[in-house]
């Protein structure tokens, strides 16, 4: 990019778990950024960025950034100063791999487990760093099923494929139904898109139990019980096919199962939903019908919804609604979920599993507490390597996840830019790069762009890259392939080059053609641009299929069907108002959504967004409030069967009676007790793909004298 004499302008991208993936500039003078900003001229980004990475230059030269190999000296877990002694980086990765080595030679590497997530989604730093070095070492592999897996298996069981549209289709809607998301936090890019939709007359419904940003400018705001979407989705496809507002000619050419779902449908007309959601049978009837009569309407859906126990039934029959109304293939139409489906890296080329010994066993990361604490099958959990995520923040059921890092016999290692809260339980720490130190290419999950990210400035301190570290440790295990051993563009290319071969997506798309130009359009041919408007799936079948014969082989059934979580079966009303339970004593539904100023745990130690967050809160409706004696901004308990932490209340209309609502991401270093929110959530894994299940939490609610 151009740059006056004394300052060059290096292109990057957002890493963090976002569906933006926006493109960034960074000003460098003297080998310091000393500005940070967004793309001008990017198609989604627009020359802006959202709060939360606005202000990146301070986390890159935080003065608690970590910045030197530290060894622990002092007891495991949280502590005052004086716990940790520096080291060279040649110590450090000389006693890891001695470490693993003894592990290897008496339980076998599968006693040896690498962890990690979306600190970064990089194809270098996450995903090639994922793979690589485990599977030439045969480490246990990780089933990555914490955020979306009930979701993506659900839409890929139903479409075929992950395709959504272009964001910028959304000006063609005549209807957007926004469910279970609240992009103003999530995804804001999307938000501009909306609002001009809006202006030229599209009819905005958002569908969730709290009135969030997203909601509170629709035209229309539906507020099921929490868990109840599965249902309600099947109340509005029985009134479109009883009052024949299907697009029958097109499920018989285009689908599979279609008089099976009409079945199935039937047996949920709009009163039983209603009794079930809470949803006012008048209005399912009017919203089905809405929806179907639309041309076009846009169902935008997210993972929030589908972190209960029946998210992946809830999905299923969410992701029927475009096809029996007939909204597939229109511009502007359609099923808004993800586009990762667009590019799948190669798998070989990335891994090179082909050539490593098979992956002895794989381990939910949703149940690393309880592996931790002897759950799995074989030999047990020796050593721990985690970069990329901070499980005791962010995964559930943290306190059991803490207590397993209290092991002495465990060996962990954390790869991180920050003390956190799962560093504070490591046997050695290693200080990582940020965004602008280290190079790398994106694909996004929210538009169809690929991203380079050119290293802006050196690693600070002694920092170094995921990719960096893992080379170090290949070669200090004595591992010689030269796919171990590459340099970060070679690396890159190569995965880059092997797709390109048999996805035409990415025809003409270079490694240095990325690097030139920052960002690149994937390269759809004319008339391809609208997902399934030639009415062809990647299905076994070629057609969408309504019932799916692939999850009945699995022994699930075939069509969606709404079933209450298993938490909810014995221990939550059946409705807020039923009093057959003391107010006092009755469990609310705890949503531990998305913060607004923090990334999951991402963030949640910058002392800028810690200020516009605030104090670790819960909501609760008034009436909740009233009958537990609770004031608002008053400290609470809050407690499940699994444990507790403390909260300000906050007393709002935004969530529903028998509802609660705090916000992920919060550390529970920085957190009153030492606890955060997920010291509460369920390890339980969901109806499909070992989802997480964070939103199905009953948990009591009690003020703190």
């Amino acid at each position: 990019m151009a740059a006056s004499h004394d300052t060059r302008l290096v292109r990057g991208a957002c890493p963090h778990d976002c569906p933006d993936t926006c493109a960034t500039v960074a000003e460098v003078r003297d080998g310091t950024a000393v500005r940070f900003y967004a793309e001008r001229d990017h198609p989604i980004t627009q020359g802006w960025l959202c709060a939360k990475v606005r202000p990146y230059l301070e986390r890159v030269y935080a003065p608690d950034r970590l910045l030197f190999p530290l060894r622990r000296v002092g007891p495991k877990g949280p502590g005052g100063a004086g716990r940790w002694e520096r080291i060279g980086w040649d110590e450090a990765i000389g006693e890891i791999a001695a470490r693993w080595k003894a592990i290897i030679a008496e339980h076998g590497a599968a006693a040896i487990l690498p962890y990690s997530y979306s600190g970064t989604l990089g194809l270098l730093q996450l995903g090639i760093v994922n793979a690589r070095l485990w599977n030439r070492m045969g480490a246990s592999g990780l089933d990555r099923a914490i955020c979306g897996a009930a979701a993506e298996r659900a839409v890929e069981a139903t479409l075929g494929a992950r395709w959504a549209p272009d964001p910028r289709d959304v000006l063609h809607s005549e209807l957007v139904l926004i469910w279970g998301h609240n992009p103003a936090s999530t995804g804001p890019h999307f938000m501009p898109l909306l609002r001009q939709a809006q202006k030229r007359g599209a009819h905005v419904v958002v569908i969730d139990p709290r009135r969030t940003l997203t909601a509170r400018s629709a035209d229309e705001h539906i507020r099921p019980r929490p868990a109840t979407d599965g249902a309600l989705a099947l109340g509005l496809l029985h009134v479109i096919f009883a009052e024949k507002l299907h697009a029958e000619a097109w499920l018989e050419a285009h689908s599979v199962g279609w008089r099976e779902l009409r079945e199935r449908a039937a047996e949920y007309p709009p009163e039983r939903v209603a009794d079930i959601t809470g949803v006012p049978a008048e209005a399912i009837v009017a919203l089905a019908r809405r929806y179907a009569t639309a041309r076009p309407a846009l169902l935008k859906t997210a993972d929030g919804v589908q972190r209960h126990g029946n998210g992946g039934q809830t999905i299923r029959a969410i992701a029927c609604l475009p096809a029996v109304a007939g909204h597939l293939g229109a511009r502007g139409g359609g099923l808004s979920y993800s586009t990762s489906g667009y590019v799948r890296w190669d798998a070989e080329a990335l891994g090179h599993a082909g050539e490593c010994p098979p992956t002895p066993r794989s381990i939910n990361m949703n149940r690393l507490g309880a592996a931790l604490a002897g759950e799995a099958s074989g030999p047990p959990i020796q050593s721990l390597f985690v970069f990329a995520a901070n499980p005791v923040a962010s995964a559930p059921n943290a306190g059991l996840i803490a207590r397993g890092l209290l092991r002495d016999d465990l060996f962990t290692v954390v790869h991180e830019q920050f003390m956190t809260d799962t560093a504070e339980y490591a046997d050695i720490v290693l200080p990582a790069t940020t965004q602008l130190e280290h190079a790398d290419l994106h694909k996004a999950y929210g538009h169809r762009n690929l991203q380079y990210n050119q290293p802006a400035i050196a690693p600070l301190g002694e920092a170094k890259s995921n990719w960096d570290v893992a080379r170090l440790l290949a070669a200090a295990m004595g591992y010689r392939e030269p796919w171990l051993h590459e340099s970060a563009e070679d690396a890159i290319r190569g995965v880059l080059d092997a797709t390109r071969a048999h996805n035409p997506l990415l025809s003409g798309i270079t490694l240095e053609r990325l690097q030139a130009e920052g960002t690149v359009p994937l390269s759809f041919a004319p008339g391809e641009e609208v997902p399934f408007a030639d009415g062809r799936f990647p299905t076994p079948s070629g057609k969408v299929e309504l019932r799916c014969d692939a999850l009945a082989a699995e022994g699930l059934d075939p069509l969606p069907e709404y079933t209450p979580p298993a938490e909810f079966a014995n221990g939550q009303r059946s409705k807020p108002e039923d009093e057959r339970a003391s107010k006092e004593q009755s469990a609310l539904i705890l949503i531990s959504g998305a913060s607004h100023h923090f990334v999951s745990s991402s963030f949640a130690n910058q002392p800028s967004l810690m200020a516009k967050e605030g104090v670790p809160f819960v909501e609760l409706n008034p009436a909740d409030a009233a009958a537990r004696g609770i004031a608002d901004g008053a400290t609470v308990c809050v407690a499940s069967e699994r444990g507790d932490c403390e909260l300000r209340a906050v007393l709002t209309d935004d969530v529903p009676p028998g509802v609660a609502v705090a916000p992920k991401g919060q550390w529970a270093s920085r957190s009153p007790g030492r606890r955060n929110v997920n010291w509460t959530t369920s390890d339980a894994l969901g109806d499909l793909a070992g989802q997480s299940t964070f939103h199905s939490n009953l948990v009591t609610i009690r003020p703190l004298g």
